[in-house]
């Protein structure tokens, strides 16, 4: 039976090209969309490695110009423990300005057994900056005052970092370097993942550092944990405290599950673009294979009516219809495969081979369910002419 189909299909080749191109090009862009939905679900079901719910940002301009660093240290202190004293406020941590969901990046490299690892991502924090955003340390500690007297400052790193630099084996106690090969520095603790982009973006390799005594001359940004009591009129209050206590600061206050939900969208409207324009590609290409179906058999009525007249049944005219479409599009599909194996291969965007290999096969399967739906119809036509009517027509 192959032997015939495969012989009914070389001798239509030229009217066959445009079906298997169509197969081809359809082929592509599923298997493109399908490798970014399966990139941002896998990245989706990882846990987000903090809680953004009750915290808030608060985003300021440092208008203190003093050199002297104990003053400046004995301002925002004095700050801290305002803050902490409304019932509201649970945790206050200062940060870096890029912390979770915001729009700021540092990135630096780190050198470990003359291996160089970049790009890493590296975060300046406060003792109780795990507290505020419900981090779960899986190995060692979090800072303390006491490692404020550490010479280079120890470091904490994530779970990323570990596995890329130690394998499964211990990190804490272990001694990195910079890119310049001239700072040592500990490890005293890991952490989980903390997606830092977004839930479906994957978390890179990161650590994070104490902030210093002298930090409070460039550090514009405060996390707060609040209760769950705390609502506008709150907010309210606390801007005005705070611009009391930092004036001609430009203050801006933001809810990072609000920070979470915009990094979330910023990430979905394109992957729902691609699937729009693959979607009218897709019906596109539908009413294309109707219509070279449909064309075929009406090319054919005077084969299949011989066919019924010798005594053909019509579900096997149908079958061998369907059966030309699908060798047709497995055709297709084989070319395809030769193309996207390549990516997977070749590490293409740094992606896991895990995606590409699930989006390969999520592709074959749709491309001959599209197939055997836009043939069963005509199939069904086929199978209804009547031998006797053909053959006069013919």
């Amino acid at each position: 039976m192959f032997k015939h189909l495969f012989k009914l299909i070389w001798n239509k080749r030229r009217q066959n090209f445009l079906f298997l191109s169509e197969i081809l090009v359809s082929f592509m862009v599923i298997f493109a969309v399908f490798s970014l939905l399966v990139y941002y679900y896998l990245n989706f079901r990882k846990p987000p490695g903090l809680e953004s719910a009750q915290v808030w940002s608060v985003s300021y301009k440092n208008p203190y110009k003093t050199k002297n660093t104990d003053s400046l240290n004995l301002i925002y202190e004095n700050l801290r423990s305002s803050l902490k004293s409304l019932p509201q406020i649970q945790e206050v941590s200062f940060s870096s300005p890029n912390y979770p969901y915001s729009s700021s990046t540092s990135r630096t490299g780190i050198t470990y057994k003359g291996k160089g690892y970049f790009p890493i991502d590296f975060f300046f924090t406060e003792n109780d900056y795990h507290k505020v955003l419900g981090m779960k340390l899986t190995e060692g500690r979090w800072f303390n005052k006491q490692d404020a007297a550490g010479e280079n400052g120890d470091l904490v790193i994530n779970t990323t970092f570990k596995k890329a630099m130690f394998g499964e084996g211990r990190a804490v106690g272990k001694f990195i370097e910079d890119e310049s090969l001239k700072n040592r520095r500990k490890v005293i603790g890991v952490v989980e993942d903390v997606k830092v982009e977004g839930d479906y973006l994957p978390v890179k390799m990161g650590f994070y550092q104490r902030l210093d005594t002298g930090s409070f001359k460039w550090v514009g940004h405060i996390l707060l944990k609040v209760s769950p009591d705390a609502d506008a009129a709150f907010e309210s209050r606390l801007n005005k405290l705070l611009s009391r206590s930092i004036e001609n600061s430009n203050l801006e206050i933001k809810h990072m599950d609000e920070m979470r939900d915009s990094k979330n969208e910023n990430t979905i409207i394109p992957m729902i673009i691609c699937i729009t324009i693959a979607g009218f590609l897709i019906i596109n290409v539908a009413l294309g294979l109707f219509g070279v179906l449909w064309y075929n058999i009406s090319q054919r009525r005077g084969e299949i009516g011989l066919r019924r007249a010798i005594g053909a049944s019509g579900s096997s005219v149908a079958g061998q219809l369907v059966a030309e479409s699908l060798l047709l599009a497995t055709l297709s599909i084989l070319t395809g495969t030769f193309f996207a194996i390549q990516f997977p291969l070749l590490n293409v965007f740094n992606v896991p081979a895990l995606v590409y290999i699930i989006a390969l096969l999520l592709s074959i399967v749709f491309i001959y369910l599209l197939v055997i739906f836009c043939s069963l119809y005509p199939g069904r036509q086929a199978a209804a002419i009547h031998p006797a009517v053909a053959l006069h027509e013919e």
